[in-house]
Parts: C-alpha cells; structure tokens; sequence
C-alpha cells in the first residue's frame, strides 16, 4: 500500500493509489465500473479455479479447461518461429502418460520451472493417448496451491486481465473492513452470515468450498436486502395522494351489460383495483395473467368505473394494429353506456388526428386509445383519472411517467402476459401492487403442442393443410432475432417459397416488422378476413389481433426462443372455439434443446412454463425487456438464488414497518447504500 504518500484510505479512495495502478490502468478499471476501492473489493469473482481436485494426465477430460498435476521431465529449449515467434517447450508427466506444454513469446514461463519438481498446471488438454498437449497454461507450486487452493477469476476488459485485477484485490484484502457492514447483528446472527468483511475476503481468496458458499449466500442476501428496500421505497414514493379522487363502486351493472360471465379471477381483480380507485392515494398496480386469460376486460371494468366517476382515461398500447382493436373492443362494452371510444395513432391523417386532440381536450371523449401518439406534447386531456399500459414489457419505466404526467397523479394500471413467478415478479415489479390472473374464461381451448425435428417439416406442412382444408386458418413464425436486410429477405424468400410450393393452393401472406402501421394493418385485416389462408410472420406477431378463426401454427428454428415467448407466440391461435395445435420445428437435435422444447407439451400453464425458463435461461428475458431501470446485480443468479430472495423480501419487509425512512442506527449503512444504489431510479419521476 502507498503508505509513503501517507493517505487515509476510505472507501471512497480512489483505485489509482494502489501500488502499481497508474492512470492507464485505472482508466481500465473504470471500464469495469471500478473507481474506488469499495468498487474494487467488491468486483466479484465470476469462477475460480479449483487446484484441489487435479487430473492426472491420461485422465484429463479433451478440449476442456481443467487443472493437471505433472513432474517436468525436460526443458527442451526455445525457438523462433517463422513471424518472430518465440516458442518454449516443456516435458512433463506422472507415472502413466507424457504431456508437451508450449509456451509463446513467454520465456520466461518454461525459465522458473524446475526439473524433477510436480507442478499444477491449468488449461486445456488436447491430443490422444499418446501425446497429450497444453498451450499457454497457468503454473502453480504445491505451496501456491496451499495457500490459495481456488483461484479467482474475475470479468476482466482489454488491457486488465484477471490476474493483474487478483493481484491488486490481494493488497486490498487487509483492509476489507473499510467497507461498512450494512447487516445489523441480529439479523447476521438469525441468518448465520459472516460479517461484510469476512465475507469479502473469503469471496476472493476462499480456502475452502464450503467458505466460498457461505461468502457468497452472504453478499447476495445483503444485495437482495437492498435492492428490496430500495423498490419499497420507490413504492412509498409513488404513493402520493391521488388528483382523480372516486368514490367506491358497484361493478355489477358492468358484469350484467356482458353477453357472457367473467371469470372468479377476473372478479376478484377489479374489486381490488376498485378499492385501489376508492382509496386516497393514486393506484399503481400490475395485472399479471397468461395468455388469454381476459386481462383487457378487467381494465375495461376499471376503465368503466373511472368514466362514471367523471374522468377520462387512456391506453397505451405497443401496435397501432393491438390500439385499433382493443379501441373496436372497449367501444363495444362501453357504448351502451354511452361512453366515448377515440383512437389515436401516428399513422391518422393529420385532420382526424386534430378532430381528436380537440375531443380530448374538450372532454368529448372518454377513452383514449393509442400508441406512443397518446405521449406527444400536442396530447391534452381535460381530466385523466386513469392511465392503463398494455403489454407492459413492451414499455419502460419512462413512457409509463409519461403517461402519467398527462394528469394530476392519476390510477395506474399495468397489464403484462408475461407470466412470471410471483417472488420474482414482487422484485422485478416491487414498486407495483400485483393482481393476477390464473383461471382461463370458458371455452378457451388449450393449444396441442409438439416438438419436432426438421426431418418432419414437410409432415408438419401437410398437418397445416388438413387445418387450412377445414377452413381455419393459420401462422408460420420465422424467428429473427433482429430484422437486418439479410434477415428479411431470407424470410421473403421463404414466404415465397412456400406460396410457390407446399402451400400453393392457398393464400399465403407476409408480416414482419419493417413494414409501414398501415402496411401491417391491411395485412392483419386481410388476414382477420380470411383474405389470407396462411400468414408467414416474424415474432411481430406475437401481439397481434385475436383471430378466432386461427387454429394452426407453425414456428420454425423453435429452439432459438426462450420458452415464455414460445408460449406468447402460440397464445395466437386457440381463441376461438375450434381445436387448435401448434409444432414447433428444431433442426438442433441436441438432447437437451428437444428436451426444453417438450415442456411445452406438458402445459399451457403460462406460470409453470415461465418457472422452467428460469430455471433454465435466469431472469434475462424479464429483466431485460422490462427496461425497469433497477440496478444491475452484481452477484446474485435468479435462476438459483430464489430462496435467499425469499428471505430479503420476508426482512426488507420487517425492517420497513419498524423504520420505514431506515432511520435508526443500526440501519444507516444500509440506507446509505439504498440512497447509491437508487439515486437514478428515485430521483423524482
């Protein structure tokens, strides 16, 4: 440590005066996120290395990265290579089998090797039986092995390797007690959890397996604690009182209106939102439910009670084509009572666009449904009490205050059909009440699901023909996971072929994203029409307009989608009253992509589905389409760590209702470490 320059060192000390770290370095380091030294000690080890458990040479598993202990035999010198390469070579092997280690433009690597001593050497393995090889390995002695058993290795950036990054956290460890333990005692002793700084130390230089779980269950608690506190928090924030003040409301002159019974589950959601809408402060308030499930008729009785009540309202939907039929829908259900529908989208014509602008503002319409149109600045209402967002994942944290702000705190509701678990759904959307959906309305026929190689697309093909031939109609998915010019034309191409070919007896049509609001519209209209027998599509589909007529759907290379989207994707057929199917084609016959695919088959249970993909791919797909401005985690796995996130809700939960502000003393760091972490997300919407 630079003790010449006689520094008080804090956490907030910068990482340039460690010993070695010049300013090209700590440029580096901020690469990485890393400015100060609580930044340092706590960029945590992605993996370690594990010198305790070596292979010997012949038993060393081929082209994979593991540890091998070996006697070195020889030092058969260095060379230069044509290029100016430098080469070393060294002889090493045990009682059985021979291993040839190179080195490149490393001399000095083959130099500190002694002949006749065991080393343990890290990489990978290639070549057969009789000539087994290693290039470039990590070298360590029997004593470095004692000392630092697993070796931690950290995510690194061009110019700062893991090593050099363990190299300066090794200085630092002495001083781990500079970081403030945010944990009070108590809760340390109820959890069994070591203290902050005996977490971080053993998280980087554990000695034992066992240390490194018990440093890790640790530092992922506290990171979950926080992240917890600071969503109750952005909650407690958004809890102001409310500018569309209603009075509680009877919804059964609703139900009654209805050709048809809601569900219990469509019930018991909008009596919860009624009383959110009764309350004093402004709802906030996810409608969680699978597909299908009947979420746009529980914001259709919310939308209703707030009319009655005397306010507007509005809904935001991600399509002008989702916008033009939910406005058809709402418009069904609420002009009996003689409430006004009006649409606005960016694609109207500039005179209809002003007609409606003026009805807004004039309070001549009572609904207003759109897209990101709704947001513009020209957009005025008279007296919003209700903002609704549909398919909340296609929307972030931004466009919902948007929304907002175009009224005085008025109720907001947010609908999503990506299921997901409630413990993470209460983390991912903590500052939100949730009301969910699990009870399908009568009628809805579940989608027959199969899995099956590409050997058997034309099989499948002539299956789409026996549902076409019946009258119904169909979906072809391309996936494309971003529609570049060479992506679209591989699916023009395809569309084409298939109109030409297999499907050319029937009216083939084409949708993807590059399309004009207008052009997708005429399509989905032909198609809700039955102008179009089979609709080639990319996942744009995926919200799109119910066709009851749609009972078939193919999607091609299924193994490239995550299973919630799968299942997002076949939720467009199967809304009317015929049997509907859907295949899903894979050309990768791994066992375990065929294996995930054939889950599906199992369930319609959006939820159960949404838990297996966890599993298998963690929280990317919910947090990332989310755009929910959270904080990144450091160290903890959803897919694995859902217990220990189970515990931080249970004591983030304490904790607020005996120090809702975290203003005792026990709890100042961990509000500190709130305010950081937060300071974006909370600073005023």
């Amino acid at each position: 440590m630079p003790t010449e320059n006689r520094i008080t060192l804090t956490p907030d000390t910068p990482v340039r005066y460690l010993k070695g770290v010049g300013p090209k370095t700590a440029e580096r380091f901020e690469k990485l996120g890393i400015v100060t030294l609580a930044d340092l000690l706590c960029h945590y080890p992605r993996k370690y290395i594990d010198f305790t458990k070596p292979y010997s040479i012949a038993e060393a598993p081929a082209d994979t990265e593991c540890v091998v202990k070996a006697e070195v035999f020889a030092k058969p010198g260095g060379r230069i290579l044509p290029g100016g390469r430098r080469m070393e070579r060294v002889t090493a092997g045990d009682d059985v089998s021979g291993l040839e280690i190179t080195w490149f433009n490393n001399p000095y690597a083959a130099q500190k090797l002694e002949i006749g001593q065991e080393y343990y050497f890290q990489g990978i393995v290639t070549g057969g039986m009789l000539r087994r090889q290693m290039v470039n390995p990590l070298v360590r002695t029997a004593e470095q092995v004692q000392a630092a058993p697993f070796e931690a290795v950290y995510p690194q950036t061009e110019g700062l390797s893991s090593s050099a990054i363990a190299k300066c956290v090794r200085q630092l460890l002495p001083h781990a007690e500079l970081l403030p333990d945010p944990l009070p005692e108590e809760m340390r002793r109820k959890y069994r959890l070591p203290s902050k700084a005996e977490a971080v130390r053993a998280i980087h230089r554990p000695a034992t397996e066992e240390e490194a779980f018990a440093a890790r269950r640790r530092l992922i608690y506290e990171e979950l604690l926080v992240l917890q506190l600071g969503i109750g928090r952005m909650k407690n924030r958004g809890s102001a009182a409310t500018g569309a003040p209603m009075q509680p409301t009877d919804p059964e002159p609703f139900w009654a209106s209805l050709p048809f019974s809601p569900t219990g589950a469509q019930r018991r959601a909008v009596d919860e939102i009624l009383a959110d809408m009764a309350g004093e402060h402004s709802m906030n308030r996810l409608l969680q439910g699978d597909v299908g499930s009947g979420k746009t008729l529980v914001a259709a009785a919310a939308i209703w009670a707030c009319i009655r009540a005397g306010y507007q309202a509005a809904l935001l939907a991600p399509t002008e084509i989702l916008a033009a039929q939910h406005a058809e829908g709402l418009n069904r259900m609420l002009a009996p009572f003689g409430m006004r529908v009006a649409l606005l989208t960016g694609g109207m014509k500039a005179a209809a666009k002003r007609t409606t602008l003026a009805a807004i503002r004039g309070d001549e319409a009572d609904l207003i449904v759109g897209t990101h149109a709704i947001l513009s600045e020209g957009v005025e209402f008279a007296r919003l009490g209700l903002a609704v967002v549909d398919e909340q994942h296609r929307f972030g944290v931004e466009q919902r205050a948007a929304l907002a702000s175009k009224g005085e705190n008025p109720h907001k509701l947010v609908m999503s059909a990506t299921p997901i678990p409630r413990t993470l759904a209460l983390m991912i959307y903590g500052d939100l009440d949730i009301s969910v959906l699990k009870e399908l309305p009568k009628g809805r026929q579940p989608v027959e699901t199969y899995a099956v190689t590409g050997k058997l697309r034309e099989r499948a093909f002539n299956y789409v023909k026996k549902y076409l031939d019946e009258g119904r109609q169909g979906y072809i998915v391309c996936p494309m996971i971003e529609e570049s010019d060479m992506d679209l034309q591989d699916v023009k191409t395809y569309a084409k072929k298939l109109s030409q070919g297999t499907f050319k007896d029937y009216t083939v049509g084409l949708l993807h994203g590059r399309m004009s609001g207008a052009q997708k519209e005429q399509v989905m209209n032909d198609f809700k029409e039955h102008k179009i027998d089979l609709l080639v599509s990319t996942t744009v589909v995926e919200v799109g307009v119910d066709v009851p007529n749609a009972a078939i759907m193919v999607i091609e290379n299924a193994d490239r989608f995550g299973l919630s989207q799968l299942h997002q994707l076949r939720g467009r057929v199967g809304r009317g009253k015929y049997k509907s199917s859907c295949i899903l084609i894979t050309d990768n016959v791994n066992e375990e992509s065929v294996k995930r695919l054939k889950i599906l088959g199992k369930t319609n249970d959006g939820f159960k589905i949404s838990e297996e993909d966890l599993k298998l791919r963690g929280p990317g797909d919910f947090f990332g389409s989310r755009q929910h401005g959270l904080p990144a985690l450091k160290i903890a796995d959803m897919s694995q760590d859902m217990d220990i996130l189970r515990k931080a809700q249970e004591a983030a939960q304490l904790i607020r209702n005996a120090d809702p502000n975290l203003e005792r003393t026990e709890n100042i760091y961990l509000r500190e470490l709130v305010d950081k972490l937060f300071d974006k997300t909370m600073s005023d919407n």
